[in-house]
């Protein structure tokens, strides 16, 4: 029994789209990076120190303000936030706005949480 040509190049086609989808998959990341901070828990934990430190000063400050004090506070992990910038906290900001319709502004941010 005598293959044709066709059918070796379609095993051939066959065993080496196998091999590529394996190489792909050996090189996708499959565990969490120790420094990434945007998962859930890094986000949460984010967000509370920024509460933290709205109500440490007493919610008379600026966002530019806020992101060098967020910085300042002692529980600040400058290892796993390490892209924290000003963009970042504003997101964290508008988020809060949205998941609190009451609040638009770290003044009453502060007013809510008291």
């Amino acid at each position: 029994m005598e293959i044709s040509i066709k059918t070796w190049m379609m095993i051939a086609f066959v065993i080496f789209m196998i091999i590529g989808i394996w190489k792909i998959y050996a090189f996708l990341p499959t565990k969490q990076l120790e420094d990434d901070d945007r998962n859930k828990e890094s986000e949460h934990e984010l967000t509370s120190l920024m509460l933290h430190v709205i109500l440490k000063h007493e919610g008379k400050l600026t966002p530019k303000e806020l992101f060098f004090a967020i910085q300042e506070d002692e529980g600040f992990k400058s290892e796993l936030f390490w892209r924290f910038n000003h963009n970042r906290l504003n997101q964290l900001l508008q988020k809060y706005y949205l998941k609190n319709k009451n609040v638009n502004s770290i003044e009453t941010i502060y007013k809510e949480l008291n």
